[in-house]
């Protein structure tokens, strides 16, 4: 019922700023939560931020905290995540999720729908 599909994943300079977009079809109120993960090449998929289903609540990871802001458009059925002062080790394939439960959980295996991901290069 649920299809994600994320945008903008670009290659960046260090310090660059990007903005990822995840269009979301056949979101619906019963599901409360939305989160962004990446996967830099050869690790694991790794939590990166989640926000709530009324964009009141957010949660980011150690290491994009105060860099990366992600907010949401409800009606537009549409997440964002806003990547500012780029570093190298933020290079990944980002990936959007969407849960059919409430709150703003860190673990992978909290979310139900997951997009095709959108590839980030960082590097000078």
């Amino acid at each position: 019922q649920v299809t994600l599909v994320e945008s903008g994943g670009a290659w960046g300079q260090p310090g660059d700023s990007l903005r990822l977009s995840c269009a979301i079809s056949g979101y619906a109120a019963r599901s409360r939560g939305m989160g962004w993960f990446r996967r830099a090449p050869g690790k694991e998929r790794q939590f990166v931020a989640a926000i709530n289903q009324d964009g009141s609540a957010g949660l980011y990871a150690n290491s994009v905290r105060g860099r990366f802001t992600i907010s949401r458009d409800t009606a537009k059925n549409t997440v964002y995540l806003q990547m500012n002062s780029l570093k190298p080790e933020d290079t990944g394939v980002y990936y959007c999720a969407a849960r059919s439960l409430g709150g703003v959980p860190l673990t992978e295996s909290s979310y139900d729908y997951w997009g095709q991901g959108t590839q980030v290069t960082v590097s000078s």
